[in-house]
């Protein structure tokens, strides 16, 4: 008996789509069958292997974006049942029914559940998140960190640009341009590499251009809803004491 109930067990889910980036969205409720330990993705895999709504008519295949199913690229990144999380960590034993999903809103959607994260990755082009090194040469061993300034940066370098902190930060929106906590938390990552410090003062200059770190309301939603658990607003406060120290110096002529 109790096998048979697991067997007829399903899931119900209401999905917000859109056709195009320019098409009004629209929503639709699926019902899929249920197995144990199945998460968001699952649901939706069965959904493209059966596109039928909950009232038996044929519909187009739900579009959304993974790759890693482990929590690494942040591909999956969708509003669940009211929160900005990713699919393939979220469970479906662990979710109230049915289960809600909609693109993130603070990035265009592409289609369905597809979003572009174009803002994300411009934001992190404006404050170099990278280190640059010329040619292709051996350089020898680089310079070495403190361990325990290598253990909160290795913090900081979990980040997967999801968009989850972007998509809770009140401040982020299409209303401004405020480059948001995880670019800001970068800069913070690169700056104290033993060699991306090089390039410490124009990030720092970066950030204190419109959009940049002023825009930050300190609403803390970053920090709580971050996957990866990064100390985002730790990272926000430290660079806010780095730009001050810098826009002094400047003043000072230093």
């Amino acid at each position: 008996m109790a096998e048979t109930a697991v067997a007829t067990k399903t899931v119900k889910l209401v999905i917000t789509r859109q056709d195009a980036p320019d098409s009004a969205p629209y929503t639709e409720e699926f019902e899929v069958p249920y197995r144990a330990n199945m998460n968001v993705i699952s649901a939706l895999m069965e959904i493209q292997r059966n596109p039928k709504k909950v009232d038996g008519q044929k519909t187009a295949p739900v579009c959304w974006e993974s790759n890693c199913l482990e929590e690494v690229c942040g591909a999956c990144s969708m509003v669940i049942n009211g929160k900005p999380r990713q699919a393939c960590s979220s469970l479906i034993d662990q979710l109230e029914q049915p289960v809600r999903l909609a693109p993130m809103k603070t990035f265009p959607v592409v289609r369905d559940l597809v979003i572009n994260r174009e803002r994300m990755f411009n934001a992190l082009k404006r404050v170099k998140a990278w280190i640059p090194i010329d040619g292709t040469y051996d350089l020898g061993p680089g310079p070495r960190m403190a361990e325990t300034k290598r253990q909160w940066a290795y913090e900081l370098s979990k980040c997967m640009t999801c968009g989850v902190c972007l998509e809770s930060c009140p401040n982020v929106n299409d209303r401004n341009s405020f480059i948001g906590p995880a670019a800001i938390s970068q800069v913070r990552l690169f700056n104290a590499h033993p060699t991306g410090e090089m390039n410490k003062e124009e990030r720092l200059e970066a950030l204190m251009e419109d959009g940049g770190i002023e825009g930050c309301g300190n609403s803390q939603n970053c920090v709580r809803s971050c996957p990866k658990g990064i100390p985002l607003t730790t990272s926000i406060a430290a660079i806010n004491k780095d730009t001050t120290k810098h826009l002094f110096k400047k003043w000072l002529g230093m």
